[in-house]
């Protein structure tokens, strides 16, 4: 824990999304309408390319195993960029065939598909067709009634978790014949034919459901929701009810990503602007401590000089809080979204932070 964390302030957009390719030499980071490729072997980190070719707010990016970036937007498409050897990147159009806003979108761990959630109640599930050399799309449209915020894939790149509007949070089969491989029997089912439902969870209040995730097993389910909370599943095997359910509710505001530690440890962050941890078992969890807890930091650890701060309060904001500093937190605004950084499948050791303030932040956990 001693060692600081690593802050990176790019512009001040928001920045919804962000992503690392595998080996952490590229970041892709969202800016309005483009997304920002950045080489990190340089310090400070140098503009590579920007990707223009959405015209309206780009939601999620994402990048796959072997390099290619997915992005998706609310003018309702999603593009698959592949890497080109000048360090360029040849845009591709996907057939999502959704009439609303693209919100999310994830590369399945093989990176062969991915899924993209919608206003449009609807999860495109898009994988590459040879014949026609064009990525094509399968909906996921039942029981979804709304709006889905994440989607998440399980380790087996079959199953698919979704968290939506409607305060479910849901668990899909995404299996297409002939790009996957069948799936081993879990605790979420066997046979898994595309669209099955394995699974339906709300939260405890019926909030919102901002992230969705899967353990590093794949046994778990975590969400945060809109009331503050954070609930976690244990599902019980093929018709069986699920193990335990359990619910954490907390007096922060609300969470918007998580990511798990490890299978008993999860990690969230949101409109605090700082990193909270859980800690717990199928009997019971509860909040555990905090990364970068502004009640523990002083006035110094946190941003550059008051002067510039003030002024980054001014325009983020409109307004100074208490002494013109800012926050007593690295992040000076919401954190958007979190995503494992460092450490194996099993356990992480560091995870990036993205944020309303332009910054990305990488905490050793």
């Amino acid at each position: 824990m001693s060692s600081q964390p690593k802050v990176i302030q790019f512009h001040h957009q928001p920045i919804q999304s962000h992503c690392f390719n595998q080996d952490r030499t590229i970041l892709a980071i969202t800016n309005e309408t483009n997304v920002e490729i950045y080489d990190l072997k340089q310090s400070p980190p140098k503009l590579i390319t920007i990707l223009k070719d959405h015209d309206k707010l780009v939601t999620a990016v994402d990048i796959s195993i072997h390099g290619r970036i997915v992005t998706c937007s609310q003018d309702r498409n999603a593009i698959v960029w592949e890497p080109l050897s000048d360090g360029s990147y040849k845009p591709t159009l996907v057939l999502l065939r959704i009439n609303r806003a693209a919100t999310t979108v994830a590369w399945s761990p093989n990176g062969f598909k991915f899924a993209v959630g919608s206003s449009a109640r609807i999860i495109s599930v898009c994988y590459f067709e040879q014949e026609n050399d064009w990525w094509i799309s399968k909906h996921i449209k039942k029981p979804l009634r709304s709006t889905i915020l994440s989607v998440s894939w399980h380790p087996n790149n079959v199953l698919l978790a979704a968290g939506s509007t409607d305060g479910h949070a849901r668990v899909f089969s995404g299996y297409i014949k002939g790009i996957d491989t069948k799936p081993e029997p879990s605790y979420w089912g066997e046979k898994l034919p595309f669209q099955t439902l394995c699974g339906d969870f709300i939260s405890s209040n019926g909030g919102w459901i901002h992230d969705v995730k899967f353990s590093p097993s794949g046994d778990v389910l975590g969400f945060v929701a809109h009331d503050s909370s954070l609930t976690i599943v244990y599902p019980g095997g093929v018709d069986n009810p699920p193990k335990s359910i359990l619910s954490v509710s907390t007096s922060f505001l609300p969470f918007k990503s998580l990511v798990f530690k490890n299978e008993n440890e999860i990690i969230a962050a949101g409109h605090n602007c700082h990193l909270v941890v859980f800690q717990g078992d199928e009997s019971n969890w509860v909040q555990s401590g905090a990364i970068d807890d502004p009640n523990k930091n002083d006035d110094k650890t946190v941003g550059e000089t008051s002067a510039l701060n003030m002024f980054k309060q001014l325009d983020l904001k409109g307004t100074l809080s208490g002494n013109g500093s800012g926050l007593k937190t690295i992040h000076q605004n919401t954190i958007t979204e979190l995503r494992p950084y460092q450490g194996s499948s099993n356990e992480l050791t560091k995870v990036s932070s993205s944020g309303i303030d332009g910054r990305v932040v990488i905490f050793n956990v």
